[in-house]
Parts: structure tokens; C-alpha cells; sequence
């Protein structure tokens, strides 16, 4: 609890970020939530505010969490800081009172906001989640996965990250690479080994991409594409299941309705038209 609260709006796989106004006392010009000063646990007290100087009307707000306060500088002064974590159902803002202006932006975008107020990309983390992209030997994204859900089961050293790790992800399409839903990208570090003493580094995991990941980056891999997606006729494929595993191929026809295409085998003696599932050949040579 304390006596001031930076909340955040979410709409959709956006965050409302508010631009202070030019003459306002503290932090002239930055990109900040939304700042109050009261009692955090008086949920109306905070809504208001966010009505206050958004405009978002109490009906359209949800809340979600609040997290544990932070102390910030504020220019000569140390202030309890309280992060809130608010979902609006409406996306129109009127900026007023404080905030000259607001966007809504992707969450891993918050780090390149060069200006704003003290630890606002922390103070996200606290009460919702980033995703970070991990780099893994080719062929162990599924071992590397295992293996940090085997790490945050256990009763060690990363007890205390668990609750910091939401969630890890590796799309069978991706190769090298995988993602932790994470609070901050020391969690997801310490997790793999990568900082500190304490936890040996994982095989195979070489280490976390730099910052947050933008989710309209991500978020391509990890919706569910057809079978046939990416493969047109002409191109050249290598097939790697059933009888004919690791011959090369080129495709004739791709029937989408089905998941499946038929190929002409390169190394066949009288062309033979072979209709396969589509998740059973790789594109090797795409058609220019």
C-alpha cells in the first residue's frame, strides 16, 4: 500500500501510455500510465482518477492486479509508488488535466520510449508480463523448453523466480529459437543461468535476446497456420516422412482444403505423381 499509483490500461495486446503536459511540475513531456495520489486500495478513488484524465468511463474499466510499490525519485523527493493494471473495453481517450497527449503502443515498445517517467517499464512488468525470445542450439528448442519447465517445478535456488515465469512457448515451426513469458528479463536470465552464481547454465541455451520482444512480432509464430501455408506450386521440397523420406521433390498442386500437396519425386525413374500431408514436406526452394 502506499499513497500514490501509476495505473495501466490494456486494450486488446495494447497499453495506454499518457504524455505529461509542457508545464507540469514533475517530468515535463514524459510518457507515464496514469498518476494519482491516494489510497491505492480505494479501487473507485483510482478509477476516478482514470476517468479524470482519460475520459474512460467507470463501466468500461476492469481491474486486473495491482503490484507491490516501488520507491521513485521525483525530482528532489522519494515517492511510494503503486502499479495497477486496469483492462478497457473502449480505445477513444480525451488527454486532460496532467497529460497532453496518449498512444497506445505494443508492450515490448515501452523500452524505447527514451523519456519518460522513473521505472515505467519496471513497473509494467510488475503487474502484467513481457515476452522474451531465447536462443537455443537448432534441433533442442523442445529439450531447452523441458528443461526450463523441469528448473521451475523444482524446490532450488529459482523458487523465488517461479511466480516471475508465466509461461514458455516453443512453436515446432521455429527452429533456434523460443519464448518466455516473463515479469523482466533478469528472470529470464537467471532461469537459463545466464547471471549470478547460484544456477548452472543450461545446455544448449545460449542466451536471451536483448529487451522486450514487441508482441506484433511475435504473436505471427504463435497463431495456428494451415499445413499448406507458405507452399505453392513450383516450389522445391525435401520430404520428411513416410516411405519417402529425404528425397527432394517439386510440388504440383497444393490442396489446401485437405493440408495436403502433390509433389513429382526429382530421383523418380518415370515421373509418378505422389500426393503427401502438407506437414510432411520442408520448402527447400521457394518459386521467385
Amino acid at each position: 500500500m502506499s499513497d500514490a499509483f501509476t495505473v495501466y490500461i490494456r486494450n486488446g495486446e495494447r497499453v495506454l501510455l499518457m504524455q505529461r503536459g509542457d508545464g507540469v511540475a514533475d517530468f515535463p513531456g514524459a510518457w507515464d500510465g496514469i498518476y494519482g495520489i491516494g489510497d491505492t486500495e480505494d479501487l473507485d478513488a483510482v478509477v476516478a482518477r482514470v476517468t479524470e484524465v482519460t475520459g474512460i468511463g467507470a463501466d468500461n474499466l476492469q481491474y486486473v492486479r495491482a503490484g507491490d510499490a516501488r520507491g521513485l525519485a521525483y525530482e528532489n523527493r522519494l515517492n511510494e509508488v503503486t502499479p495497477i493494471l486496469f483492462v478497457s473495453s473502449v480505445e477513444e481517450v480525451d488527454a486532460r488535466g496532467l497529460y497532453k497527449g496518449y498512444e497506445w503502443i505494443d508492450p515490448g515498445s515501452i523500452q524505447e520510449r527514451e523519456y519518460s517517467t522513473p521505472q515505467l517499464r519496471e513497473m509494467y512488468g510488475d503487474v502484467s508480463s513481457y515476452l522474451y525470445i531465447l536462443k537455443t542450439s537448432i534441433g533442442q528448442e523442445q529439450n531447452v523448453a523441458r528443461e526450463i519447465q523441469a528448473r521451475l517445478s523444482g524446490s532450488g535456488s529459482l523458487k523465488e523466480i517461479q511466480d516471475e515465469i508465466f509461461g514458455v512457448l516453443s512453436p515446432h515451426f521455429m527452429r533456434g529459437y523460443i519464448f518466455v513469458e516473463a515479469s523482466a528479463l533478469h528472470h529470464v536470465e537467471k532461469l537459463i543461468g545466464r547471471v549470478g552464481v547460484s544456477t548452472t547454465p543450461m545446455k544448449n541455451c545460449r542466451k536471451v535476446l536483448g529487451g522486450e520482444s514487441p508482441l506484433g512480432d511475435v504473436l505471427p509464430y504463435l497463431e495456428p497456420k494451415a499445413a499448406t501455408a507458405g507452399i505453392e506450386e513450383g516450389s522445391i521440397v525435401e520430404i520428411h516422412g513416410g516411405a519417402f523420406r529425404g528425397q527432394a521433390a517439386r510440388v504440383t498442386r497444393v490442396t489446401e482444403s485437405k493440408e495436403e500437396v502433390t509433389v513429382e519425386l526429382f530421383e523418380a525413374a518415370v515421373p509418378v505423381a505422389l500426393t503427401v500431408r502438407a506437414d510432411q514436406v520442408r520448402v527447400t526452394q521457394r518459386v521467385e
